[in-house]
């Protein structure tokens, strides 16, 4: 680990003492857990703090875990280039529940709440814009959640009569198959022609 983001992740502890649930430093990289509610308050001291001064907002993810009572993890990647370091600020979120948003504290966070929203479904309060940024206008369900169906739900095409595109439910044109991507040579059970001499000449 090291000793920079040691420094930091002991310091922004000690500073925010119960808003830290959890600190992780582990591969070179330093990873803090919040609760929900508290997000604006850690961030704004990760950027403001002289001895932190994480300036940048380099992305927003989620993370999608179904049999978890708080499904979602929100995780927030931040680079101080003062300190040369980065480090990462996660928490767990319900599916129905509201994640604050941080757009006052990083502007970039406009367009980052949008995209864990339009592909998650997450949900975050006090956004100033939080609408669809990826999918297309009507689109149903979020596509990164581990319970969206491949095929999706509908499909499009432009019918000519019509003169419009026109949403339909999903036809397969054959059953959906899975593929355990053996090679035919290996894995057999069985001996395949030819092989029995191949066998014969290494004995």
């Amino acid at each position: 680990m090291d000793e920079t983001l040691q420094e930091i992740g002991e310091h922004a502890e000690a500073e925010l003492g119960d808003l830290v649930l959890k600190r992780v430093e582990a591969h070179g990289e330093l990873t803090v857990t919040v609760e929900a509610e508290h997000i604006a308050r850690v961030l704004k001291f990760l950027r403001d703090d002289a001895n932190c001064r994480f300036a940048v907002l380099i992305d927003i993810s989620g993370v999608d875990y179904p049999g978890r009572e708080k499904r979602f993890d929100v995780v927030y990647h931040l680079l101080s280039p003062y300190q040369n370091a980065r480090i990462r600020v996660k928490l767990e979120v319900g599916e129905d529940v509201t994640v604050p948003s941080v757009c006052d504290i990083f502007p970039a966070a406009v367009w980052y709440e949008r995209e864990v929203y339009d592909l998650y479904g997450v949900l975050f309060s006090g956004h100033p814009d939080l609408r669809r940024i990826l999918t297309d206008y009507g689109f149903e369900g979020f596509p990164l959640r581990k319970d969206f169906p491949l095929t999706g739900y509908v499909e499009l095409r432009y019918d000519n009569e019509q003169r419009r595109v026109v949403y339909e439910p999903v036809k397969l044109q054959q059953e959906f198959r899975t593929f355990d991507y053996l090679s035919p040579w290996e894995g057999t059970e069985y001996i395949l022609p030819g092989d029995e001499k191949a066998q014969e000449n290494q004995g």
